[in-house]
């Protein structure tokens, strides 16, 4: 069941094996990434909320984390390419994250955390995936920008 929602998810099932009725192709918008940032926000939410309650050192208190790792949900759900503000907030949000996690983790590697440490690891996934969704929802915003000044 999971293989074939995941199929039909990126549109390459033409009929439902189901129902026998033909799945309509998905419908793709020039330069948006917000799927692909949702994804990244819901996974991140889930690393905060696993590395908080393994006791990895995230710089944050444990009200913090969760309100962050809300944050993170609450915005993957509301992302959609007919709202222009979302965008933004998910950059404010990608970046506040990319700064707070990775200033994190080089500081503790230059302290001497090694590599095979599991906040290293937690720090370390969560800095590269702030900088992804900040990279998408960069690429998201400026092709937005530009269908509006193609108007």
């Amino acid at each position: 069941m999971l293989c074939y929602l995941v199929v039909v998810y990126w549109g390459y099932m033409p009929v439902d094996i189901y129902s026998g009725e033909s799945v309509p192709p998905r419908h793709t918008i020039p330069h948006y990434h917000g799927d692909q940032v949702r994804v990244i926000f819901v996974v991140s939410a889930l690393i905060i909320i696993v590395a908080q309650s393994t006791g990895a050192e995230l710089q944050l208190s444990t009200t913090g984390a969760v309100f962050l790792a809300t944050a993170l949900v609450i915005t993957a759900g509301i992302t959609n390419p007919t709202l222009n503000w979302i965008h933004w907030v998910n950059a404010i949000i990608a970046t506040i994250n990319t700064l707070l996690f990775g200033t994190t983790v080089v500081g503790n590697y230059r302290v001497g955390n090694g590599v095979l440490d599991v906040s290293f690891i937690f720090l370390e996934a969560l800095a590269l995936l702030s900088l992804i969704a900040l990279y998408l929802t960069t690429r998201t915003i400026r092709g937005k920008l530009i269908k509006q000044q193609l108007r």
